[in-house]
């Protein structure tokens, strides 16, 4: 199955970037970022930024952009069945030099899994310096951690807000 990510969510004045790797099936279906009700990325991010959690999309993302957070993926393109990671192949990495050229302010890259870090460092080359940090998947599939010792790892947006 051919898969196209989504436009991102950001503002002028964003600061930090978050990346998955590429929409998953359910996301596709819906046409929403983290769609999927059992990925964690909403609910840490509700949680981290101390609001109440909605689960409508437009107050989902004027969450982030009034945090000063984009959230777009690596990946433009990619052919897979499912939405595992691990499946993805003919990708196509988004074009990060004119995203990251018309966002100055961003400093720091935060991915959402190994999987979305690997993709960007084989496919991005960055001109100028970021501070990039691997964080655990908020997927469902990412079972091997609980997700209080994920958000854990996810406060760190704190420090950087």
């Amino acid at each position: 199955m051919k898969s196209f990510s989504f436009a991102p969510i950001t503002s002028n004045d964003a600061n930090i970037l978050i990346l998955g790797t590429m929409p998953g099936t359910k996301s596709l279906e819906i046409n929403q970022y983290y769609g999927h009700k059992q990925n964690n990325f909403w609910k840490f991010m509700f949680t981290i930024l101390k609001e109440d959690f909605s689960d409508d999309y437009p107050t989902k993302k004027a969450l982030l952009q009034k945090n000063k957070i984009a959230l777009w993926d690596v990946l433009q393109f990619c052919e897979r069945v499912g939405s595992l990671d691990s499946a993805i192949k003919n990708e196509i990495a988004n074009d990060f030099e004119t995203f990251l050229k018309s966002h100055p302010n961003i400093k720091t890259i935060l991915f959402n899994g190994q999987k979305a870090a690997a993709f960007f460092k084989k496919y991005v080359h960055l001109q100028k310096e970021y501070n990039l940090i691997t964080l655990p998947s908020s997927s469902p599939a990412n079972a091997s951690k609980t997700f209080q010792s994920k958000l854990e790892e996810w406060k760190i947006i704190e420090t950087l807000i």
